[in-house]
């Protein structure tokens, strides 16, 4: 089995992205539960993004979705802080899948709606620095092949 063992700023990053993605999330859960039109001082497209037929699945706002996936980041993470073998790579498996929906989305925006949410870019950002985070963890462990520290050994 693969086991990451992250810097601890690496995660303690991933920590913050994720409570940030959270707030992000519940922050658009709420307003679609509230029926409350979101300010968009930005993009100006949010209310056409957020009623779109593209923004529930099954009758739930895709932002409860998001809100447990950042929760999820937020546990793994925080589990792997406190050296809990494995969680990182559960964290990476994760961060994955949420920045490739969150290209999907992106695309959606674009192609199909016309138009963007300012709160849905942020949460598309917070995924994607979430992968960013753990692919900068997955190359700052490892040492290249030969180094003048090796080179002197021998």
């Amino acid at each position: 089995m693969i086991t990451l063992t992250p810097k601890k700023w690496l995660v303690l990053a991933a920590i913050v992205v994720a409570i940030a993605g959270l707030f992000d999330s519940v922050y658009l859960t709420i307003h679609h539960y509230t029926a409350e039109p979101v300010p968009c001082s930005i993009t100006e497209g949010c209310e056409m993004v957020l009623t779109s037929a593209y923004a529930e699945v099954a009758g739930l706002p895709l932002a409860i979705f998001g809100a447990g996936a950042y929760l999820f980041a937020l546990i793994f993470a925080t589990m792997a802080l406190f050296g809990r073998r494995g969680m990182w790579l559960l964290y990476g498996l994760l961060a994955t899948m949420m920045a490739l929906f969150s290209a999907w989305l992106i695309y959606v925006q674009a192609a199909l709606i016309g138009a963007f949410c300012q709160f849905c870019l942020l949460s598309a950002a917070s995924s994607t620095l979430l992968f960013v985070i753990f692919i900068v963890s997955v190359f700052s462990g490892r040492k290249p092949a030969s180094t003048d520290d090796d080179a002197a050994a021998e």
